[in-house]
C-alpha cells in the first residue's frame, strides 16, 4: 500500500476541478496539490456523457471559466468544444501534472489527533490500494452517480425487441439511421436528442408525461462576435458575461416575482416557433416559470424539426411496452426500434465515497453548508456546487477564490484547522439545491445532497451578485466559522 501526502486534495477533475486547481497554483503557490480523477480523462460530465447533440444547456459566456475566455461564437456548445476548452484550461495552466487518473475514493476519515484527512483509494490500474493525507479536502465530483443513470422499470419493458438506451450510457456503434426512435422525457436531454436524431432517423418521437418550458435562443451571439473584433479578448469576453449574468439574473427574477407574465412571454415565443402544426398543450407546462430550470434550444432547432415532421411530441404516460413498441394509457401505441430513456440522473456526493470524523461515520445530507462551501461541524473540507438557475462555472469560480482566501488567512494566522459551527439552529426545509425546484432529480436527491439553511451565511440563494460579495468581500472570521490552532 502507498500512502502519499499534500496539503490539498481535490476529488475530480472536470469543471470544478480544473477551477481549483487553477485557482491554487494562482493564488496559494506555497501549497501541494493532488486532483485525483476516477476517469482517465478530464471534464467529468462533459467526457462522460457522449450521446447525439450534447451541448451546454447554459451560454458559454458564463458557462466558461472566468479567468480564461471562451472564444468560440457558439452560444451553447457542443459536448466535444466544453471537452477541449477544458483540456486547453487544464494544458494552458499546468493542472495536468497535478492529476492522478484511474483514482476511485472510498472513504475519507478527519483524524483530529493528526489534524488531517485520510482517503482510502482504489487505483484502478492494477486494483491497488492507496492511502492519501491532506490538510485539506475539496470535493469537485459534482452530484451525478457515474455509474447509473435514473431509469424507471416500465411495465413489460424485458417484451420490447429493439433497444433500451439511457443517454449516460450511449453505445458508440449505434446506428440509428432509417429507425423509429421514441425518446422518453422532456428536459434538456430530450430536447437536444429529438433535433440531433431527426433526419438521420426515419423518425422521431419526444414522449413526456408533461411539458417544460423550452425557449430559442440564438446559436451564435453576434454582439460578441462583433466585440471580439474590436477589442480585446479578455474585454469582450467581460462585457459578454456581465451582460448575460445581468439577463441570467433578470429572467429568473421576473419569473419568481411575475410568473404570469413570464409564462405568457415564454408561451408566446413558443407559439411563434411552432405555428398551427404542433398543438400547444405539449409546450403548456403546468407549473410557473423555473419552478423547473428552463430549457433552452439554439435557433430554435427542436421547433424546427417538429415543424417539418421529422420529430413529433407526444403528451401521455406509458401503459406498458410492447414487442414493437409503446402502448400509451390513452389507447394509442407509439412503433419503436429503438427507445431511448431520458429520465434523469442519480444524484450522489463526493463521487459515491464516505465520509467519518475520528472512524464515526457521517452524512453529509446532515449537515448544511457553510456560504454555500465549507461543510458544518467537519473540518478542513469543502464542496463545490454550482447554480441551478445560472451557469454552474460562475458558483465554482468564486467559491475556489473564496476557499484560497480561507486557506491563505490560515497561513498568516498559523491556523490548523476551519470548520463552521451552527450555533442558531438555521437548519431548514430542503437542500442547498432550493426548496423552489420541483425538478425530479432535485426531488429525489433530498436524502443526499446537504440541507438547505434558513438565513445567511447558510442559506443558499443561487444568486451569483450576492455570493460574489460574499465570498470575495465579507470578513473570513466572523464569529461562525471557527479557527484553531
Amino acid at each position: 500500500m502507498t500512502q502519499q501526502h499534500v496539503d490539498v486534495l481535490i476529488i475530480g477533475a472536470g469543471i470544478s476541478g480544473i477551477s481549483a486547481a487553477y485557482h491554487l497554483k494562482q493564488f496559494c503557490p506555497n501549497k501541494t496539490f493532488r486532483v485525483l480523477e476516477r476517469r482517465h480523462a478530464i471534464g467529468g460530465t462533459w467526457d462522460l456523457f457522449r450521446y447525439p447533440g450534447i451541448r451546454s444547456d447554459s451560454d458559454m459566456s458564463t458557462f466558461g471559466f472566468n479567468f480564461r475566455p471562451w472564444t468560440e461564437p457558439k452560444v451553447l456548445a457542443d459536448g466535444a468544444s466544453i471537452r477541449q476548452y477544458v483540456n486547453d484550461t487544464a494544458q494552458e495552466f499546468g493542472v495536468i501534472p497535478h492529476i492522478s487518473f484511474g483514482r476511485r475514493v472510498l472513504h475519507a476519515n478527519w483524524s483530529s489527533a493528526d489534524n488531517q484527512w485520510s482517503l482510502k483509494v482504489i487505483n484502478d490500474a492494477d486494483n491497488s490500494e492507496e492511502t492519501w493525507t491532506a490538510n485539506f479536502v475539496i470535493s469537485c465530483t459534482g452530484y451525478y452517480n457515474y455509474d447509473q443513470g435514473f431509469r424507471p422499470h416500465f411495465n413489460d419493458e424485458e417484451k420490447f425487441a429493439g433497444q433500451i438506451i439511457h443517454p449516460q450510457h450511449w453505445p458508440e456503434d449505434l446506428d440509428y439511421s432509417g429507425k423509429k426512435v421514441v425518446v422518453i422525457g422532456s428536459g434538456a436531454t430530450a430536447v437536444t436528442l429529438v433535433p440531433s436524431m431527426a433526419g438521420t432517423a426515419a423518425h422521431v418521437t419526444m414522449l413526456q408525461r408533461s411539458p417544460s418550458y423550452v425557449a430559442s435562443v440564438p446559436a451564435i451571439d453576434k454582439l460578441h462576435t462583433n466585440m471580439m473584433k474590436v477589442l480585446p479578448t479578455k474585454l469582450a469576453y467581460r462585457a459578454t458575461r456581465t451582460r448575460n449574468i445581468g439577463l441570467q439574473r433578470f429572467v429568473y427574477e421576473a419569473s419568481r416575482k411575475q410568473p404570469k407574465i413570464m409564462r405568457r412571454l415564454l408561451l408566446a415565443a413558443v407559439k411563434k416557433q411552432v405555428g398551427d402544426k404542433v398543438d400547444m398543450k405539449h409546450f403548456t407546462p403546468s407549473y410557473n416559470p423555473w419552478d423547473e430550470r428552463l430549457c433552452a434550444v439554439p435557433n430554435g432547432d427542436l421547433f424546427k424539426v417538429l415543424r417539418q415532421g421529422k420529430a413529433s411530441v407526444v403528451t401521455d404516460h406509458i401503459d406498458r411496452f410492447t414487442e414493437t413498441g409503446i402502448l400509451l394509457k390513452s389507447g394509442e401505441h407509439l412503433d419503436a426500434d429503438i427507445i431511448v430513456s431520458a429520465t434523469g440522473l442519480n444524484i450522489q456526493m463526493m463521487g459515491g465515497a464516505t465520509l467519518s470524523l475520528d472512524d464515526k461515520p457521517v452524512n453529509v445530507s446532515d449537515r448544511m453548508t457553510y456560504k454555500g462551501v465549507l461543510l458544518e461541524n467537519i473540518p478542513n473540507a469543502a464542496m463545490i456546487f454550482g447554480y441551478t438557475n445560472s451557469s454552474w462555472t460562475l458558483k465554482a469560480d468564486i467559491a475556489n477564490e473564496y476557499i484560497c482566501r480561507v486557506l491563505n488567512w490560515m497561513d498568516k494566522k498559523g491556523y490548523r484547522t476551519v470548520m463552521p459551527i451552527d450555533n442558531d439552529n438555521c437548519v431548514d426545509n430542503g437542500t442547498i439545491l432550493g426548496s423552489n425546484m420541483r425538478s425530479g432529480y432535485i426531488q429525489r436527491a433530498a436524502t443526499v445532497l446537504p440541507k438547505q439553511g434558513k438565513k445567511a451565511p447558510w442559506q443558499v440563494l443561487h444568486n451569483y451578485l450576492f455570493d460574489m460579495r460574499m465570498l470575495r468581500n465579507s470578513k473570513i472570521e466572523d464569529g461562525i466559522v471557527t479557527f484553531k490552532k
